[in-house]
């Protein structure tokens, strides 16, 4: 199931929401609207060797800190709730 980010026409704010086959009308996470755009997305960094395996302590999400180190900072990937341009 992937994830995917999500802005939030009536807040504003970013949402990282997981996406299930029966979930067609995502919400924002924040003030619960329906009216949100989907968003390109930073893709998740990997480590280790083997093809399936997770996100290590070591890695950072694009804003340079670890996962959860920084406010907003959802994991390896994430933009910290910034816009990438």
């Amino acid at each position: 199931m992937p994830l995917f980010d999500y802005e939030c026409r009536d807040c504003g704010k970013l949402s990282e929401i997981l996406i299930f086959e029966s979930d067609d009308h995502p919400q924002c996470n924040f003030c619960g609207s329906k009216n949100i755009k989907k968003c390109l997305s930073a893709h998740s960094s990997m480590s280790g060797l083997a093809k399936n395996s997770l996100p290590g302590s070591g890695d950072t999400a694009c804003c340079g800190f670890s996962p959860g180190e920084a406010s907003g900072c959802a994991g390896p990937g994430s933009c910290c709730g910034k816009n990438v341009v």
